[in-house]
């Protein structure tokens, strides 16, 4: 009866047992029917490019630019000319009060006046001295004494005669005139404005060469040396490019953006007008040969940049660390983790996961990553 009892409370176990293995076998053949197989989007990586383009944007600006100032101190009292209009050399830009000039004019004409007729005094005095001493009722010295006197007189007729030239030269100089032919560009001072001598009060842009000036950061400035050729190019027209050369570099830096000026020479051409924007390459060689990929393939992983690679044998993605050299408009430049033949997920990056399958189909073409990463990545392994 035990033995009974035993066999039939044994049933339901075996039975729990069995009903558990089949619900496992289900469970399991379920698993294998989900297994994901993501198509992807990819780039191979192609041969690393020996240079790279640098690109600096400037504006365009007059070789020489004047800035022009009064020879004397005064009040502004007319503004003849405004910012961008064209001036001819001699055109008067400005003017300040003369009045007190005008002034030192009647003061110095009065004094040479006084001047020339002390000189016609003192010549009656030598001439008659010259005469008595002639007829011996004169002595030597009183005759020297004559000759020196009138040799005074003329001395100071002369220093008046140049006191009056100078004031009428500053009467002059009240009047701002332009010294070559060129647009203006700035104004630093207005009517009622009191300026002092030689205080910039307009800038002319000389008419001739223009250039382009641009600010190189300290790591770049070295490929930049006075008679490279560069191409420029400008917003205003995508279809306006000119070949420039560079024609000076700063000898140190700015104190603040610590950037180097450089001077890129354009030649003329009458679509380059002042102040357009213009953007500057140059060609020039890699320090390192580096290959670009697209932005979107960069990821990471445990504080670490990645890229996802694409193992062609068993169609599954890994992992690969990278070391990023720098960020182009197309993309990234990488420095060390891939090489040429490599295949890289190109998108979609945040759905990868270690040995994940992806959807491969036949010998696609893709399009290989160049050095300035303007590579086509839209070809896809479907």
């Amino acid at each position: 009866m035990s033995l009974s009892n035993s066999i039939i409370r044994g049933l339901p176990v075996a039975g729990l047992i069995v009903a558990a293995l089949g619900l496992a076998g289900c469970s399991q053949e379920k698993a294998e029917v989900k297994e994901i197989i993501r198509p992807v989007k990819v780039v191979e990586i192609g041969e690393a490019q020996t240079t790279r383009e640098l690109d600096y944007s400037g504006s365009v600006r007059a070789r020489t630019e004047m800035n022009l100032g009064f020879r004397v101190a005064g009040k502004v009292t007319e503004r003849l000319v405004d910012i961008g209009q064209h001036v001819n050399s001699g055109d008067v830009l400005a003017r300040i009060d003369p009045s007190d000039y005008d002034l030192s004019v009647r003061s110095a004409a009065a004094n040479l006046d006084a001047a020339e007729r002390q000189v016609e005094t003192v010549d009656l005095a030598k001439k008659r001295a010259e005469q008595l001493y002639a007829k011996s009722f004169a002595s030597k010295s009183q005759l020297d004494q004559a000759t020196l006197t009138y040799a005074q007189a003329v001395a100071t007729r002369d220093a008046a005669r140049s006191t009056l030239a100078q004031a009428k030269n500053q009467v002059g100089y009240t009047d701002l005139k332009a010294n070559e032919d060129g647009i203006v560009t700035a104004i630093s001072a207005d009517i009622g404005q009191v300026v002092g001598a030689g205080t910039p009060v307009m800038t002319v842009a000389v008419d001739g060469e223009k250039e382009v000036l641009i600010a190189v950061p300290e790591m770049d400035i070295a490929e930049f040396r006075p008679g490279k050729e560069v191409k420029a190019g400008f917003w205003s027209d995508d279809a306006l490019t000119l070949a420039g050369k560079v024609r000076e570099v700063a000898g140190s830096a700015d104190p603040q953006s610590r950037t180097f000026a450089v001077r890129v020479s354009l030649p003329n051409d009458p679509r380059v007008l002042l102040g357009m924007t213009a953007n500057i390459e140059a060609s020039v060689a890699s320090r390192k040969q580096m290959v670009s990929i697209p932005l979107s393939a960069l990821a990471e992983k445990d504080g670490q940049k990645i890229v996802w690679t694409v193992d062609r044998t068993s169609e599954t993605v890994h992992p690969r660390p990278v070391k990023v050299g720098d960020f182009t408009v197309d993309g990234v430049n990488v420095a060390d983790g891939l090489k040429q033949g490599d295949v890289v997920v190109a998108a979609g990056t945040q759905f990868m996961t270690e040995n994940l399958k992806v959807k491969l189909s036949g010998d696609a073409a893709q399009q290989s990553a160049s050095a300035e990463g303007k590579a086509d990545i839209t070809s896809s392994l479907r």
